[in-house]
């Protein structure tokens, strides 16, 4: 089974998202818990809280097929320890959060060096910075999304993300998240059905099958590893129609959120629809 959506927006509360889900034909969404680009938001009251399960629970919508996602401004490797700390702050309260929700898992970007630390070094703060949230919580799955390689953002390579795997101490309560966009940015060739595949079995080779968790479905404004993080609408970039068809009748795809990030959020509801139509 395919869960195609997109990243709704909660403006009135976060109950609203899978209102907003529903009404673009969406079969699984991501939300902002909180202001994505403050330190800090106000609580979510219990009220609304109720209201997002039952607007969950009457539009169809398992926890499996949410995909959160954290704040802009978390960074868990940050070299800074006043910001390091502010990061972990706020990471926790976005777990707290999505626990609230009723929600199993959330995305975030791993973080950054910021040219001032090791890179390795900073890979492995990453992985304490996740240890602290897990142990002070529960039911909540942290997704590493891999990232474009922009500036000093790390999470690029499987190897990167393998590594923050590899400090993680409760391997059940750790995710991928794969961005299309990020992923060519990167330098995988996924624009083709050789790169593809390649990027698969190195996947499954370097991080684990298993620890797929979601996808970010999105084309690209620049090209094949340009380290350069731009979506663009499905088939309008320079990754094209094919890489989507691919995705929609490979199975390793089945069973998990597929949530479009694109910049023209009036044609959500068409994208989606044009991703079924791909499957045959």
């Amino acid at each position: 089974m395919k869960y195609v959506g997109a990243h709704v927006a909660v403006a009135g509360g976060v109950s609203s998202a899978p209102l907003n889900a529903k009404a673009i034909g969406a079969k699984a969404f991501a939300l902002f818990t909180r202001n994505p680009s403050r330190w800090t938001s106000k609580p979510i009251s219990e009220k609304e809280a109720e209201a997002f399960k039952i607007n969950c629970r009457e539009n169809g919508y398992l926890p499996e097929c949410i995909l959160p996602h954290d704040s802009y401004l978390i960074n868990l490797g940050s070299p800074d320890e006043a910001k390091l700390k502010q990061s972990r702050e706020a990471f926790l309260d976005e777990f707290m959060r999505c626990s609230q929700l009723g929600l199993t898992m959330l995305n975030f970007h791993p973080g950054s060096h910021l040219n001032q630390i090791d890179p390795e070094a900073c890979l492995d703060r990453i992985a304490e910075s996740i240890n602290i949230t897990l142990d002070a919580t529960s039911g909540v799955k942290a997704v590493i999304e891999n990232t474009a390689g922009q500036g000093s953002n790390l999470g690029f390579s499987f190897d990167q993300i393998a590594r923050i795997i590899a400090g993680v101490n409760d391997k059940s309560r750790v995710g991928v998240c794969i961005d299309t966009c990020h992923t060519f940015a990167a330098g995988y060739d996924i624009a083709v059905d050789e790169g593809y595949e390649a990027m698969w079995e190195e996947f499954d080779r370097t991080i684990g099958q298993s620890y797929l968790s979601g996808m970010h479905i999105n084309d690209s404004k620049k090209g094949v590893g340009s380290h350069v993080d731009r979506h663009e609408s499905l088939g309008k970039g320079a990754i094209g129609a094919r890489l989507f068809e691919l995705i929609m009748n490979d199975p390793r795809t089945d069973n998990i959120p597929l949530i479009l990030e694109t910049p023209d959020d009036t044609i959500w509801a068409d994208e989606i629809a044009w991703m079924y139509s791909l499957q045959k």
